[in-house]
């Protein structure tokens, strides 16, 4: 594949163990895609992997494969070479263990450069800060989000005027567990995403009723409002949520959108590639992962209240 325009902003991958770098490349590099995003063009790509995650390395030859032979991607044997190489990065390692190590490397070779980071962001809240912080020194504008929170199921129903009425929310989704990346911070996270962009911050508690098919996350907000999510380890992949506003309730239902929500994300992206101007503030993707830690918390004691 040739150069890229001058006026189109080249993209850099940092993991190829997600299926998301697929998805990623045909949107921004295949002009047939479904939904294509016009203005980025994912030009290289460093595979990393996890040893000791099958999820991870397992599927590393594939994507790699799959990137440099259907979308043109040159693969590097570094991520600084592909920090040097893209104007953004996409920082999509599936492994959250590993993201605060990569991300000072992403930093330290291409300070001033944004960056999306994929989900799990962080598997505690002292590593969330610590990126944020790594950022902050390096003036790199960074946020991270589940494809979920851009779903036009929720923000069609979530104008401004509306998120002011909201007086509470439960939002269902499934929530595979993974020994290295504990808890909720592997699955789990979508339905927490889509609470969080509904209720905002100020959840000050958080409780957590579990048997091995199902969890109730219910977290309480400082203004008395209350929020859960209910996860489900069933085979029921489906998200679904009930927004209880001031006067009504409304259903969102994400299996009946036309545009994925991957499309939604990679166009809030694009967005933030170009005017350097994150969707999600860090103050709430930091009391996001306290949430999952103290919901994680609650699961592992039984089910008491821990507070934020």
């Amino acid at each position: 594949m040739s150069n890229p325009p001058s006026d189109v902003l080249k993209l850099g991958l940092i993991g190829l163990d997600t299926s998301h770098v697929v998805i990623f490349s045909d949107e921004f590099n295949n002009p047939e895609a479904k939904h294509p995003i016009a203005g980025a063009r994912v030009v290289a790509a460093w595979p990393g992997g996890s040893p000791d995650l099958q999820s991870s390395i397992g599927r590393v030859p594939g994507y790699t494969k799959d990137l440099k032979e259907k979308f043109g991607v040159e693969i590097m044997d570094s991520i600084e070479a592909v920090v040097a190489a893209s104007d953004a990065i996409l920082h999509t390692s599936l492994d959250g263990r590993v993201h605060l190590e990569q991300f000072k490397r992403i930093a330290a070779a291409g300070p001033g450069k944004p960056v999306f980071v994929d989900k799990p962001f962080a598997l505690s809240t002292a590593d969330a800060k610590a990126i944020f912080a790594v950022a902050e020194a390096a003036k790199m504008p960074i946020f991270t989000s589940s494809s979920l929170r851009f779903t036009g199921a929720l923000t069609r129903v979530l104008t401004p005027e509306a998120k002011a009425t909201v007086k509470g929310a439960q939002f269902q989704g499934p929530a595979a567990m993974e020994p290295t990346n504990p808890g909720f911070y592997w699955y789990g996270i979508h339905p927490i995403e889509m609470l969080y962009t509904t209720m905002g911050t100020g959840c000050r508690s958080v409780r957590c009723v579990s048997n091995d098919s199902f969890d109730l996350i219910t977290g309480v907000w400082a203004d008395d409002r209350i929020g859960s999510v209910h996860c489900n380890r069933t085979g029921n992949y489906e998200y679904h949520g009930v927004i209880h506003f001031e006067k009504n309730s409304v259903h969102v239902n994400t299996q009946t959108e036309e545009k994925g929500f991957f499309t939604c994300l990679g166009e809030a992206i694009m967005e933030f590639f170009k005017t350097r101007q994150p969707p999600v503030p860090a103050a709430e993707t930091v009391e996001l992962i306290r949430f999952i830690e103290a919901a994680n918390e609650s699961r592992a004691n039984g089910g008491r209240e821990v507070q934020m």
